[in-house]
Parts: structure tokens; sequence; C-alpha cells
């Protein structure tokens, strides 16, 4: 009869494990592999929101972003929370990191209003929807 009663407790934690604790766990395995695969000329988004693209790593625990031109931050790489655009390494390609943010490789230009087929719109966050009067 004790059994029987511990029976929906332990169901419980088994239902708890497998839609909270090991999905959970698995977004950290990515995210941890995400962010040692960083490095210089990915453009990220932090935290709060800031996008840049990396300029250094500096150390394990920090990278330097460069989220406007000449402006430099220090951030802690686990407050990288998305790597918009990877780039190729540095002994195939030279510097070339700003090809991703002059990209459009969606190929939806224009004034559509949004982005068509697969393409996350990159370019309007990148400078491609600029207003031109101020």
């Amino acid at each position: 009869m004790g059994l029987v009663s511990l029976l929906p407790l332990v169901l419980i934690f088994v239902v708890f494990y497998f839609l909270l604790i090991r999905p959970q766990q698995k977004k950290v395995k990515v995210h941890r592999a995400m962010v040692e695969a960083l490095r210089r000329g990915d453009r990220v988004v932090t935290g709060g929101g800031i996008i840049g693209a990396v300029t250094k790593v500096l150390n394990d625990n920090e990278v330097q972003i460069e989220v406007a031109e000449g402006v430099r931050i220090r951030v802690v790489k686990h407050t990288i929370q998305e790597v918009l655009s990877k780039t190729e390494p540095a002994d195939k390609g030279g510097e070339s990191g700003q090809k991703a943010a002059n990209d459009d490789g969606s190929g939806g230009g224009g004034s559509g209003g949004g982005s068509t087929g697969g393409g996350f719109g990159l370019s309007k966050l990148f400078g491609g929807g600029k207003k031109s009067g101020n």
C-alpha cells in the first residue's frame, strides 16, 4: 500500500525530467558550444540586444565587440545569445569580416516591406532600411 501512494509522486518527477530538465540541459549544451566557437568577425547579439561584430577574443570569458565604427565594448562571452553570421577562418579568406553586413543573401532588397523566402531580412538590421532624410 505504501508503494502505491508514492507512484504518483514518482510519475510527476519522471514527467518533469523529460519535459523540463532534459530539454534545458540540451539548450545549455548547444549555447556552450556556440560560445566556445566564437571567433573574430562573427556578428552576434548580446543578452541586452546589442548587435555587433566580434573584433577580438580576449580570454576564455570575454570578447571585444565593435557595435559602431570605432566603438568597441568588452562583453562576457556567456551573455551572447545568438550568432547572426559566422565568418570563415582567418587563414582561408583574409580579413573580410564586413561581407556579412553588406550581403543581402535573401535577395529581398527594395521597399517590399518584408522578406520573402527563407531570409531573416538582416539587411534591414544592418543598415539596408535606413531613412534617407533627417
